[in-house]
């Protein structure tokens, strides 16, 4: 444990564990609820209120070792989604998710309990990144570029979060009626438009654009709403891999499409940022568990 990790604990509020793989991870707590948040990756790989279920799905079949994604939880991925633009040979979803972070600042306070972390400088010298969690009676998540070249940058970004859910045929996500999406597995991605809250009967990839709306998952077999807020945040990408590709997910297990749903915070595609010299943008996620 170096000295950097060391100044982040507070007694009772945040402590250093190593989780799986042997990875360091930051422990929150507040009033009951508890945050694990991996260095590798800046990675929110749990969530739980007081008295409630996870709200985080992680998969069973994961990888946990370095130059590799975490499957679950809540992925940085940065400063591109999906595959490079332009390099096929990059990393899918970016650097953000692959590498080491650097805690940078914690809080306990009667309020919240948060740390920050910071994407090290090596791994993308064109731009800082920092990710700041925060605990209270939510989960909130910030996600934060400043641009450090002496031209514009361009990036796209996602927090990906995995919802723990009981029985996908049981669910459905709320707040996007009406609005256009592209449904990638069409050949021509052309856009759709929402009609009636969404249910899942196959693979499922909608990226929503052009939308600020909160939404949320409604989960009735576990009598449970999460509700999704988000600010400066203009995608919203709703994911469910199914059979088949699941399948070929070789972190993936075969049958766990039926307890996840991603409902992704994002700006990409058409919403992708472009930012000046010195200047910064701060993405905001916010999930709250009730009971229904």
């Amino acid at each position: 444990m170096n000295d950097c990790c060391r100044k982040m604990i507070v007694q009772d509020r945040i402590a250093l564990k190593k989780g799986h793989g042997n990875l360091p991870y930051f422990e929150l707590r507040f009033n009951g609820a508890e945050a694990h948040v991996y260095l590798h990756g800046a990675h929110v790989l749990h969530y739980q209120p007081a008295g409630q279920a996870p709200v985080l799905w992680q998969s069973k079949s994961s990888h946990f070792e370095p130059g590799k994604p975490i499957r679950g939880g809540i992925p940085v991925c940065w400063p591109w989604f999906g595959p490079h633009p332009e390099d096929p040979s990059q990393p899918l979803h970016g650097v953000a998710r692959l590498v080491e972070w650097e805690p940078v600042q914690s809080a306990a306070t009667g309020k919240s309990t948060s740390i920050t972390l910071k994407l090290p400088d090596s791994a993308y010298p064109d731009a800082s990144l920092q990710l700041t969690v925060e605990l209270s009676d939510h989960l909130g998540v910030t996600l934060t570029t400043t641009n450090k070249r002496d031209t514009e940058l361009k990036v796209t970004k996602a927090l990906h979060s995995y919802f723990s859910i009981q029985n996908i045929h049981d669910v459905t996500v709320t707040g996007l009626e009406g609005q256009r999406y592209i449904n990638k597995l069409l050949p021509d991605k052309s856009l759709q438009t929402q009609t009636g809250p969404i249910s899942f009967a196959g693979e499922t990839e909608h990226v929503y654009t052009n939308t600020p709306h909160d939404c949320s998952v409604i989960d009735k077999a576990r009598k449970r709403r999460i509700h999704i807020r988000k600010k400066n945040s203009l995608s919203t990408v709703v994911w469910n891999p199914w059979v088949e590709k699941a399948a070929r997910m070789p972190d993936f297990g075969n049958e766990e499409f039926r307890e996840m749903v991603c409902v992704e915070t994002a700006n990409i595609c058409s919403d992708c940022i472009v930012l000046p010299p010195g200047q910064k943008h701060a993405m905001h996620l916010q999930i709250q568990a009730q009971p229904i």
